[in-house]
C-alpha cells in the first residue's frame, strides 16, 4: 500500500501506542561536529570519540559503513548474525513524496554500525530474519512509523521490541525526544538540520550521512540506561506489555476513502461543502500521486477548504482563493472547477456526513463519571510522577465511563486498558464508579436536558 502525506498527519493525530501527548518532533534531530568527515558515501571510517559520555560506556564498535551493494550488505549481515541486540532506524521522505517508503536503513550492534541504501540493494532479507527473530532485541526510538514502513516495504513483522521513547515516558521523563534523552544521559547535543531532508535524493550529502549515522549510535546504550531505571522502579513489566502491543503495527489495507473527513476544519462545513471537499481532496491526491509529491506541496488543506466554501464554477474565480499556487491555477484550474461541479451535482440524500460519535450516545452522567475517573488518575499520576496522559489518557477514561465496570475483572476486560494500568488504577476506578452509581440513583434524570447529537437540522454533517 502506498503511504501518502496524510498518513503522517494521521500518525500525529493518533500519537504513539502508549502516550496521549503527541509524537515528539525531535525523533530524527541529529547531526555531529564537523572536525573531520565521519565517513563518505564510499564508506571511510569515523571516530566515535567526538562525544564524551558523562558515564563512559565501554565500546568495541567498528567504524560505520555506508552499504549500497547487495554483496556488501550480505557480508555485513552475516558478520552480525549472532548478535542479540540491534538498534534500528529508518528514513522516509513523507515531507517530500506522496508515496513514502524506506530510503535508508540505519542499524547498530555493540560491535558494528551500518547505513543500508534500499534503493540499490533491494530487500535485505537477512536483516529481516534477524528483526523477526525473538532471540534478537530490536531497539527503536518511537517505533510506530518505522514498524509501519518496514511492514509496508518488506512485509516484516518485527518482534522483541524495545522502544526508548515509550520507556522514557514510563519513567516520567517529560522531554522524551531522542535529542533530549541523549543530552540528558550522555551529554550529546544534536540539532535538527536534516530533520526534513529529502532522503530520496541521490547522492546523499556528507551532512545527511552524518545525521543518519547518529540515529542509532547511542540507542543500545540508551536502552541499557532506561531498562535499568525501569527495573529499579518496578516498571519493567509495564514496558514489556507496551512493547508487545507494538508487534504487528501496520497500516490497514482498506484504502482512505474518508480521508477528507479528517481534514482539520472539515467539521465546520455544511454537508454540501463536505461533498465539494471530498471531490477536491480526491483530485489533489490523484495529482500528488502522479507527481509523487507530498499533498501539501500540491495544494494545502486550508486552500481546499476555502474552495469548498466558495464553490467557484469558473476558473477566474480561483485566483481570489488565498494560497492557490499560480502554477496549479494555470495548469489545472479547469480540473479544480470540475471537482467543484462534481460536488455540486451530488444528490441531497447522498451528501456525506460524519459518522455519529459514541459521545452523543452517552448517558446524562457521563461527564461527571469521567471527572471522577480523572481525579483518580491524576492522584495516581502525582504519586507515580507520571504524565497523566501517559498513565491513562482521556479516550481510555471515556471508554471506562461508557462501560461502567463493577469489578476489577470487568475493568480488565476493556480492550483499551493495559494490565499494568488496571493494577495501578483499578481499585480507585471501581470505587469512583460505585460512588457515581450511588449518586445517580439519588438524582432525578437529566436526560431531557441533553441533545442527542452535536447539531440539529438536515444540513448537519453529523449522522443521526
Amino acid at each position: 500500500m502506498g503511504v501518502s502525506h496524510s498518513h503522517v498527519e494521521w500518525l500525529v493525530q493518533q500519537g504513539a501506542r502508549l502516550p496521549e501527548p503527541g509524537l515528539d518532533g525531535n525523533k530524527h534531530a541529529s547531526t555531529c561536529p564537523r572536525g573531520q568527515p565521519r565517513f563518505s558515501a564510499a564508506g571511510p571510517p569515523f571516530s566515535t570519540s567526538y562525544f564524551p559520555l558523562t558515564d563512559p560506556v565501554t565500546r568495541d564498535q567498528k567504524p560505520p559503513l555506508y552499504l549500497d551493494k547487495r554483496e556488501a550488505v550480505d557480508r555485513f549481515i552475516a558478520s552480525i548474525a549472532n548478535t542479540r541486540a540491534i538498534a534500528l532506524d529508518t528514513e522516509g521522505a513523507s515531507f517530500h513524496r506522496f508515496i513514502d517508503r524506506i530510503y535508508l536503513l540505519q542499524l547498530s550492534t555493540r560491535e558494528a554500525s551500518a547505513i543500508l541504501d534500499p534503493l540499490t540493494i533491494g530487500s535485505p532479507d537477512g536483516l529481516g530474519r534477524l528483526l523477526e527473530s525473538r532471540d534478537v532485541e530490536v531497539v527503536f526510538h518511537d517505533a510506530d512509523y518505522d514498524l509501519r514502513l518496514l511492514h509496508q516495504d518488506y512485509a516484516w513483522r518485527v518482534t522483541n521490541i524495545f522502544d526508548t521513547r515509550v520507556a522514557a515516558q514510563l519513567l516520567g521523563i517529560r522531554a522524551f525526544g531522542l535529542a533530549a534523552l541523549l543530552e540528558r544521559f550522555f551529554g550529546v547535543k544534536l540539532d535538527k538540520k536534516h530533520q526534513r531532508a529529502d532522503w530520496s535524493m541521490r547522492p546523499l550529502t556528507q551532512g545527511m550521512l552524518d545525521y543518519a549515522a547518529q540515529d542509532t549510535e547511542f540507542l543500545l546504550d540508551l536502552r541499557e540506561r532506561l531498562g535499568n531505571d525501569l527495573a529499579k522502579l518496578g516498571r519493567a513489566a509495564w514496558a514489556a506489555e507496551e512493547f508487545a502491543r507494538l508487534e504487528g503495527t501496520r497500516w490497514d489495507d482498506d484504502g482512505d476513502r474518508e480521508a477528507f473527513l479528517r481534514v482539520k476544519g472539515a467539521r465546520d462545513l455544511t454537508r454540501r461543502q463536505l461533498a465539494l471537499l471530498r471531490e477536491l481532496v480526491t483530485w489533489r491526491d490523484d495529482v500528488a500521486r502522479t507527481l509523487d509529491r507530498a499533498t501539501f506541496r500540491v495544494v494545502s488543506n486550508d486552500t481546499l477548504l476555502d474552495v469548498a466554501r466558495l464553490a467557484p464554477t469558473a476558473r477566474t474565480q480561483l485566483s481570489g482563493v488565498k494560497g492557490m499556487p499560480r502554477g496549479i491555477l494555470e495548469s489545472r484550474g479547469t480540473e479544480i472547477v470540475g471537482a467543484v461541479e462534481r460536488g455540486l451535482s451530488v444528490a441531497e440524500n447522498e451528501l456525506p456526513r460524519f459518522p455519529r460519535s459514541q459521545r452523543w450516545e452517552r448517558d446524562p452522567d457521563f461527564d461527571d463519571v469521567v471527572a471522577k475517573l480523572k481525579a483518580v488518575r491524576d492522584a495516581a499520576a502525582t504519586r507515580l510522577d507520571l504524565d497523566p496522559g501517559v498513565l491513562c489518557g482521556r479516550e481510555r477514561l471515556e471508554s471506562i465511563a461508557r462501560r461502567r465496570p463493577r469489578t476489577i475483572e470487568e475493568l480488565a476486560a476493556i480492550p483499551e486498558l493495559r494490565r499494568w494500568q488496571v493494577e495501578e488504577l483499578g481499585e480507585g476506578f471501581i470505587r469512583a464508579l460505585a460512588s457515581s452509581a450511588s449518586s445517580s440513583e439519588r438524582q432525578p434524570s437529566r436526560a431531557g436536558n441533553r441533545p442527542s447529537s452535536g447539531t440539529n437540522g438536515d444540513d448537519s454533517p453529523y449522522k443521526q
